[in-house]
């Protein structure tokens, strides 16, 4: 019989709250609450974090109620990295965060809505959800009397822009990055060029676990592929021929979703298996070192890697470029385009108090540009159609 899991006690290269780097604009402590677990909190609480209920994965948020969506996805993301983070003794709570947070810049329509908004501001300094990110939670979220933004701490900040390693390169010096990181440096530096901490590198993988599996189990279950298709890929075959031959009398969506656990379960198990390795062989004894290691402490095994590059290539070709979704892409990329080139020549046309915000520009085409991407980045895929129909749709007129 398995014994009961015993959380392990916190690796001294975790990063500690009550150590935090503070934040921008000092504030008093909680007396009920880690400075990690406050950024939860307001992150949770926030308005972009709800309206990712209605961003897409894959799919447009109304083709179904049963696919993924941002928030959904963010919600994976977040049991994934708590559990990775536990057992390795890292900040549970700081990983909880940047996996809820990591996805928080994202316009709606997914990739082709990133891929439509870089484009149409591509002379205005162009578009990076990345960077988005980092104006939602240090410009545009509007809480707090006497702050724009969510003022998170320093680890929570750094964690959300760095979780994929450092952004400045000896090949990409910060002149190059978006405006959006530029101008925050000058306020508080983020050391773009070193890795993240420890948990920033867990919520990037568990995205990646998260994002393996759970596009397998939505593109099943809309029909884009089977699972006779899967039967060639390395890991992932093998797990879905256990589980039917374990259980050859179960109906069809309970050997995906048992296959799916499964795989997950051996994706996560890799990690751990494979941070300890270098932990053994790196010895960190600060969150300091780990980055300034040169290389992320936390990563999969070279096997595992290996194994992830056929599954990714064939959800590319059978589900993202799936000529169904392509179809709903090519809508998305044309509404963001005409809403943006709307409200750019017209922006009386925006709401209040994006009206006033664009007044406010005065001639700066470059600042009422970023307006525009601001109030079109924020929308919900939902929110995003009904704006192109009231604007664009004349019929309503009759």
């Amino acid at each position: 019989m398995a014994k009961p899991f015993t959380a392990p006690l916190k690796a001294p290269f975790a990063s500690d709250p009550a150590r935090s780097r503070g934040r921008l604009h000092a504030s008093l402590p909680s007396p009920t609450r880690t400075e990690f677990q406050r950024d939860r909190d307001r992150v949770i609480h926030s308005d972009a974090f709800r309206r990712l209920k209605q961003k897409t994965q894959v799919f447009v948020a109304h083709e179904g109620d049963h696919y993924r969506t941002r928030l959904t996805h963010s919600l994976e993301v977040s049991q994934i990295a708590r559990t990775a983070a536990r057992v390795l003794g890292l900040d549970e709570d700081l990983a909880e965060v940047l996996a809820l947070a990591h996805d928080i810049g994202h316009p709606p329509f997914g990739h082709a809505g990133e891929t439509a908004l870089n484009a149409v501001m591509e002379q205005y300094d162009g578009f990076d959800h990345n960077a988005q990110a980092l104006r939602v939670l240090t410009k545009l979220e509007h809480k707090y009397p006497k702050f724009d933004g969510l003022n998170l701490t320093w680890e929570t900040l750094e964690g959300v822009i760095k979780h994929n390693g450092p952004l400045v390169t000896k090949d990409k010096p910060i002149d190059k990055l978006p405006a959006a990181f530029r101008d925050y440096e000058a306020l508080q530096s983020l050391e773009l060029d070193t890795f993240a901490g420890p948990e920033a590198q867990v919520a990037a993988l568990a995205d990646d676990i998260a994002y393996n599996n759970h596009d397998i189990d939505d593109g099943l279950k809309a029909g884009l592929f089977k699972v006779d298709d899967l039967m060639d890929i390395p890991l992932t075959g093998d797990v879905f021929r256990a589980v039917m031959a374990e259980y050859p009398d179960v109906e069809h969506g309970r050997i995906i979703s048992e296959s799916v656990r499964r795989l997950i379960g051996i994706w996560l198990g890799d990690l751990i298996a494979e941070t300890r390795r270098r932990v053994a062989k790196e010895k960190p004894q600060t969150v300091e070192e780990v980055r300034a290691l040169g290389r992320a402490l936390v990563a999969f095994s070279p096997e595992i890697a290996e194994k992830q590059k056929p599954l990714r290539e064939f959800l590319f070709q059978r589900m993202y470029r799936h000529h169904k979704v392509n179809r709903m892409m090519s809508q998305a990329r044309r509404i963001v385009r005409e809403l943006f080139a709307l409200f750019l020549a017209e922006p009386d046309t925006l709401p209040s108090p994006w009206r006033e915000r664009a007044a406010a520009t005065g001639k700066d085409a470059t600042k009422r540009a970023r307006v525009v991407c601001d109030y079109i980045a924020g929308m919900t895929d939902t929110y995003a159609i009904d704006e192109h129909r009231r604007l664009f749709n004349l019929e309503r007129w009759a």
